[in-house]
Order: C-alpha cells, then sequence, then structure tokens
C-alpha cells in the first residue's frame, strides 16, 4: 500500500491523528535521537530531547511528550549518562502532572522502572519518588498509589536497602512480599532474639492504617517462612503468639478480648515502647475506644495501658481520633 502524502507532510508538521500520532511522530524522531546517543552525542541529544519536550507540552501533547522521555531515559541509561537520564525521568513526571492521564498500572510500572535504574543515592531521585508518589495519590490514596509503593519496595529490597523498603510495603497491599522481606532483613540485620520483633512492628503499623488484611497475611506469611521460628501457632515467642490473639481478636471486635491480651502479655509489650502508641490506636479502630485525651486513661483498659507506659511517665501530646489515620511515626 503506498505510503499517504497526507499522512507523510502531517508527520514532518508533528500533526498526526491520535490513532497513530504516537506510532509515527514519536518514532521518527526516535529514531533520530538514538543514532545521536549511540554516536556518542549525548549532550547534543540530551538538549534535543529537551527541546522536543516543550515543544510537545506547548501543543497539548502530553503523551507523545512522555512516551520520547520516557523511551530517551531508558536509552541513556543502558549508555550510563545517568544525569541526563534522571533529568528526562523528571520531564516524564512533568508531563503527567501538566496533563489529565489517569492514574494506571501501566504509567505505574514506567514510573517504578526508572525509579530502579536511578543512582541510589542521587538526590534526583528522592526527588523523582516526592514527585511521583504525590501525582499517583489522586482518589483516595493520601500517601500514595499502592502499586506504586509496591514497586518502589521491590527495587529497594533488591538493593538491601531494607528500612526504605519496609516503609513502601506499608503502604502497598503486597503483605507477601512484605513478610519475604522482612525474613530476610531479619537474618541479616537482626539478632537471633529478635525475629518475633520484626513482624510484630510491621502488624501492629499495618493495623493502625486499617489494613487488617494485609497484617494477617505478613504475619502468616512471615511466621511459616522464618527459619528461626518453629512451626505454630502456638509459638514459643509469646509475642508472636499475642499478634496470633490479636489479629483475631481484631476479627471479633470484642473490647475485653482486647483488654484481657494486653494484660496477659504486658511482659512481652514492654520490649518497645512503640508497642503501646500502636496499640492505643488499634483499640480506637477496631474496639471503640475512646481517643486519648491526656496521660492518663480511664477504666480497666486505660489502667493497663498505663501501666504499660509505666507510672509517672508524662504525654501531653494529644492523639486524634481513628479517622485521621497517622500521627504516629510509621517510618
Amino acid at each position: 500500500v503506498p505510503f499517504d502524502p497526507w499522512l507523510r507532510a502531517a508527520m514532518a508538521d508533528g500533526e498526526l491523528p491520535k490513532c497513530c500520532r504516537n506510532r509515527g511522530g514519536v518514532q521518527r524522531v526516535e529514531s533520530k535521537l538514538r543514532a545521536s546517543v549511540e554516536k556518542g552525542d549525548y549532550y547534543e541529544a540530551h538538549q534535543m530531547y529537551r527541546t522536543l519536550f516543550f515543544r510537545y507540552m506547548s501543543q497539548s501533547k502530553h503523551a507523545e511528550a512522555r512516551e520520547l522521555m520516557y523511551s530517551g531515559a531508558l536509552l541513556f541509561f543502558s549508555y550510563s549518562q545517568l544525569n541526563s537520564a534522571a533529568d528526562l525521568s523528571m520531564l516524564v513526571l512533568e508531563s503527567l502532572e501538566k496533563s489529565e492521564a489517569k492514574v494506571a498500572d501501566e504509567l505505574l510500572e514506567n514510573l517504578g522502572k526508572l525509579f530502579s535504574l536511578m543512582d541510589p543515592n542521587s538526590p534526583e531521585r528522592a526527588a523523582f519518588v516526592s514527585r511521583a508518589l504525590k501525582w499517583s495519590s489522586g482518589g483516595s490514596a493520601k500517601l500514595g498509589h499502592p502499586k506504586l509503593h509496591q514497586l518502589l519496595a521491590v527495587t529497594l529490597w533488591k538493593e538491601q536497602n531494607y528500612s526504605e523498603s519496609r516503609y513502601h510495603f506499608l503502604h502497598s497491599a503486597d503483605g507477601e512480599g512484605c513478610a519475604n522481606m522482612l525474613v530476610e532483613y531479619s537474618a541479616a540485620k537482626g539478632y537471633r532474639n529478635e525475629v518475633d520483633m520484626f513482624v510484630a512492628q510491621a502488624v501492629l503499623q499495618f493495623l493502625c492504617l486499617k489494613n487488617k488484611n494485609t497484617a494477617s497475611l505478613v504475619f502468616t506469611t512471615y511466621t511459616e517462612k522464618h527459619p528461626s521460628i518453629e512451626k505454630g501457632p502456638p509459638f514459643i515467642q509469646p509475642l508472636l503468639n499475642f499478634i496470633w490473639f490479636l489479629l483475631l481478636a481484631v476479627e471479633g471486635g470484642k473490647l475485653t478480648v482486647f483488654t484481657v491480651l494486653c494484660e496477659q502479655y504486658q511482659p512481652s509489650l514492654k520490649r518497645d515502647p512503640m508497642y503501646i502508641e500502636y496499640l492505643d490506636r488499634i483499640g480506637q479502630i477496631f474496639f471503640g475506644v475512646a481517643p486519648r485525651q491526656t496521660s492518663s486513661y480511664g477504666g480497666l483498659l486505660g489502667n493497663l495501658l498505663n501501666s504499660l507506659m509505666g507510672a509517672g511517665e508524662e504525654d501531653d501530646v494529644d492523639v486524634e481520633g481513628p479517622e485521621d489515620v497517622n500521627p504516629i511515626d510509621l517510618d
């Protein structure tokens, strides 16, 4: 079939119908830029990418701009031109921010790919993550889209940056991945007598974020796969038994069960001073406990929580109600 002369002219002017615009104009320009990079003309190619980006954006061709910057960033990464690649990665984000593109798995996966190729120690990577999460947070995901958090978490896990990986897993829905990372984290960085604490903190934090299904999956997977934990429940470690019972209690929603659990496992709960903060929040979310307004609690549960915190401790920080998810630092 002969090539339509109108289409050829339209490509040259950048005026393509929507059905073939992305395939035609962008691909032709892309091949020329690729040739420049392959010849080693990195600076010239980088500047041309930027020029084309602003030209496309001025014409409201956001998808074309995004696709060209994404392929260009991957090309520069493949030639170890990390600064140019990072710059084009930021332009990918700019095109998303200025367009009305809806959050979609493909776009999130592209952002995750760019993140995985960036220098872990570069300031551009930190800025990229912040902006990417903000863009992805449309709708109900205030702290960023769970899918993007999961992609970031997996990359950081591969880099053995367990602490940062853990944070992003916490805001994802990937309980199994989180548990497997925690098993490795515990083996690499923890003491043998802390194997229970790694998963306990994660489960409590997931519950504070009202994510009880992921909390349960993390606990089940971790306790099944950790080589230092004997098959249970019940478990040798009292703290693991507490978490197991707590997850059951959350399903039932009975305050008396929650209170008795906290009372029976006081020695285990005193191992980390943050546990009481998490349990205070969990009590509000799942058991209808009133928010704490001062350093003093009332009633049976209040006496118990006060005893866990230690006599004479002062805490003037008001804790907000359960609808405001996160005054507690979950990092």
